[in-house]
């Protein structure tokens, strides 16, 4: 790959082993609108999928793919989503004409010989890949082949992936979003248990006691900095090891305690933030043996990204593989630029993390982008809540999918774009799962990026989300006080460690005011997005939102903690 010219070999000293390429302008994230859910109901794909009938959708990609992968060599992939032997893995096979393909899956899931002996049954599942940019005899092939026309489509009856077009991120890695979410949802429906858009993490408190959280954030919205924090000095003795950074399957185990095993053996992380500031476990993670895509080059062969530096090093090679000129105005990395890196190097990855039984999740936590009304944190009131509390999650879009940003969405559970059949359908499945749970994990809203009037964010986040963290595990093991607010239960000043860090009274009423104005267009979005499945929603919600509702109108227009006092 190096001597075609898609790989740039990095400087051996401080990046041993690694490779960076860039892709075509065309080929830069997540194509939302060419992913298609082809079951054989259309309502089971549901208003939130894409489908076309799984027959009509064949035939235009066999016409498509006809003679697709001529002058290309074709690899196949088996490989293991999972621990290999986990009672909770699963298997596939992949079938592509990319290189790039084939040595990405090599760091993101398990690979090989190893796995064959698990492939004995027909019960795993079929991934087929193509570039769709055939080689005639002769013919230079491009740095980056793909095809402006793209489709990743989906048989969930089947078992089926089929991708073409892309030869980018989870467009054309199908073990990842195609396989390990949308696929396995429906797996996970079906057989009784879940397959998330979530982190995994143990936090390990000064007595050694380590409690493992899974944490859901729609993608750029910080999963990796989080699932690899490091807490604030002040706070020694706690520590924060990483299970997984992205997606989480979920299964009861014979004693109804929920398990967790991350299906993926490697990173595939966001660029442009990380820094060794706000996330220096992951920069230690990409030392080596990692594969940047649509990252700057500078001239002594390192990667350099948006946010890495406070300066801009002269001499950039850009993502487009042109000398960058500082005053552009442009970014010298793609917003979406991302690097892959094996689990393993992650100073801070967990001793349990390849663990085949799991480890055992008390708590879920949801957040997105918010600028305004979602408090720091908050405490549904019990299961149900919280899964309402998931289901009407909304954030502002980011790079990591095609189209506009900044603009508000609902991002049920943050898998809108990944949900392998009906959001009413799953919003069930998670409210019936919880009901056979003998003791449910508690489940928490966490919202970093809250603005004051100014447009600055309020809370510094990175690190000092450790102190969110303290109050939520509190709370978990009934060591933490809170009161309860029109939409859950959330902590007073008092009840935050604010040990080393100066955050004033006032900075934390404006972080947790609910504002019943914005809370009531909030619900008017519930209902917008409601209506959207109103066949299959949950009738406990149309009385949990009255609930909300009839709660704020009985609040103060401002509903803030009230001045704290110790009585006599």
């Amino acid at each position: 790959m190096v001597d075609k010219g898609t790989f740039i070999k990095l400087n051996e000293q401080k990046h041993p082993n690694s490779f960076a390429c860039f892709s075509d302008p065309s080929d830069v994230a997540r194509v939302e609108d060419r992913t298609f859910i082809c079951s054989r109901k259309k309502d089971d794909a549901g208003p939130t999928n894409n489908w076309m009938e799984p027959s009509e959708m064949k035939s235009k990609l066999n016409a498509l793919m006809e003679g697709c992968m001529k002058g290309r060599t074709m690899y196949v992939i088996p490989f293991c989503m999972g621990p290999i032997g986990s009672p909770y893995s699963r298997y596939g096979i992949e079938i592509t004409d990319s290189e790039y393909v084939v040595v990405n899956m090599k760091i993101m899931t398990r690979i090989g010989d190893q796995v064959m002996p698990y492939l004995d049954s027909n019960d795993y599942v079929k991934c087929v890949h193509t570039l769709g940019a055939p080689l005639a005899e002769g013919e230079k092939d491009a740095l980056w082949p793909c095809n402006q026309e793209k489709y990743i489509t989906h048989f969930p009856e089947e078992r089926l992936v089929i991708s073409f077009g892309s030869g980018y991120g989870g467009n054309a890695l199908l073990g990842k979003k195609c396989f390990a979410l949308r696929i396995a949802s429906v797996l996970a429906h079906d057989e009784g248990w879940l397959a998330e858009h979530m982190l995994i993490m143990g936090v390990e408190s000064p007595d050694k006691k380590k409690t493992y959280i899974a944490a859901s954030f729609p993608s750029a919205c910080g999963k990796t900095n989080f699932a690899m924090l490091i807490p604030p000095k002040e706070m020694d003795g706690w520590k924060v090891t990483t299970v997984g950074d992205d997606i989480a399957w979920i299964h009861k185990d014979e004693s109804g305690k929920l398990k967790a095993i991350n299906p993926e053996s490697g990173y595939f992380g966001v660029a442009p933030g990380t820094n060794v500031e706000t996330n220096p476990n992951a920069m230690a993670s990409i030392r080596a043996n990692t594969i940047f895509t649509n990252v700057a080059i500078t001239p002594d062969k390192c990667v350099w990204w948006e946010g890495m530096t406070k300066e801009v090093p002269d001499g950039l090679i850009d993502w487009h593989g042109k000398p960058y000129d500082k005053n552009s105005g442009k970014p010298a990395a793609h917003a979406n630029s991302r690097f892959t890196a094996p689990a393993h190097q992650n100073p801070a990855v967990d001793a349990d993390w390849d663990n085949p039984q799991g480890v055992p999740i008390a708590a879920f936590l949801f957040g997105g982008r918010r600028a305004t009304g979602i408090p720091l944190v908050h405490q549904s009131f019990n299961w149900n809540f919280g899964v309402y509390l998931a289901a009407t999650m909304g954030s502002e879009t980011t790079a990591a999918a095609v189209g506009a940003q900044g603009v508000v969405r609902r991002d049920p559970f943050a898998m809108l774009p990944f949900m392998g059949y009906n959001i009413g359908d799953y919003i069930n499945h998670w409210l019936q799962f919880g009901r056979s749970l003998p003791n449910a994990p508690r489940i928490f809203s966490v919202n970093w990026f809250r603005k004051d009037e100014n447009g600055k964010f309020i809370w510094p986040g990175f690190g000092q989300n450790m102190r969110v963290l303290k109050w939520i595990i509190g709370r978990i093991q009934g060591q933490a006080a809170a009161v309860e607010s029109p939409i859950g239960w959330v902590p007073r000043y008092r009840d935050i460690d604010w040990n080393g860090l100066e955050f004033s009274r006032d900075d934390f009423e404006k972080i947790m005011t609910i504002d019943r104005e914005v809370w009531k267009k909030e619900l008017l979005g519930h209902e917008e997005l409601f209506s959207t499945f109103y066949n299959k929603l949950p009738k406990e919600f149309f009385f949990m939102r009255e609930l909300l509702l009839s709660s704020l109108w009985r609040s103060p227009e401002q509903w803030g903690l009230q001045p704290e006092r110790i009585e006599d």
